[in-house]
């Protein structure tokens, strides 16, 4: 079991920090402008919140549900994904979220790969969200590692092909951070 809280926090604090003019940048995850960004951590969170809470059924009610708001951010969708966020956290909270397997979006792994999944997409579109909009972004190590022991290892045999851009090279003595971003494509 991993702690996603602290990773869901710093992720609630770069969506505090996006301001409605920057809504419209590109983020270093090439497919998303920040507002497009935000829209897809408000499904996954969403998603993988209610997965870990009931499995496939109910991730499938969670994916999908993030309604695209003509471009602003405004105090109240900034609230709602941010609760979305913590949530997420709270729900792989329980060690029984860690157990079994699931079946979503037509493809089974064990919930705990889900969890780590889980994880990654806060580690990396938090990460994502902080760079396009010039903020700080750091966590602690202990998150960092788990983040990274799990993209080493399952980026490169991911079950869904593109899901991430191609490994950069990172330097061995690089940030934990910086060598974890470079395995999902992104140039630290």
């Amino acid at each position: 079991m991993i702690d996603l809280k602290p990773a869901c926090r710093r992720m609630t604090d770069v969506l505090a920090g996006v301001d409605d003019a920057q809504l419209n940048d590109p983020t270093p995850c090439t497919e998303y402008t920040v507002h497009g960004l935000i829209d897809h951590i408000d499904e996954a969170a969403g998603g993988l919140a209610a997965l870990a809470r009931g499995g496939a059924e109910a991730a499938r009610g969670g994916l999908g549900a993030a309604q695209p708001d003509g471009g602003h951010f405004g105090d109240a969708r900034r609230q709602r994904v941010a609760e979305k966020v913590r949530a997420l956290g709270e729900a792989w909270d329980d060690p029984a979220a860690w157990s079994g397997a699931t079946d979503a979006l037509g493809v089974e792994l064990a919930n705990e790969l889900w969890g780590r999944i889980a994880l990654t997409e806060m580690v990396v579109h938090g990460w994502d969200l902080a760079k396009a909009t010039g903020q700080p972004y750091d966590l602690p190590r202990e998150t960092l590692q788990a983040c990274f022991e799990h993209v080493r290892s399952f980026v490169p045999r991911a079950p869904v092909e593109g899901l991430w851009g191609p490994s950069v090279e990172a330097p061995a003595h690089a940030p934990l951070l910086d060598r974890l971003v470079a395995v999902t494509g992104r140039r630290p």
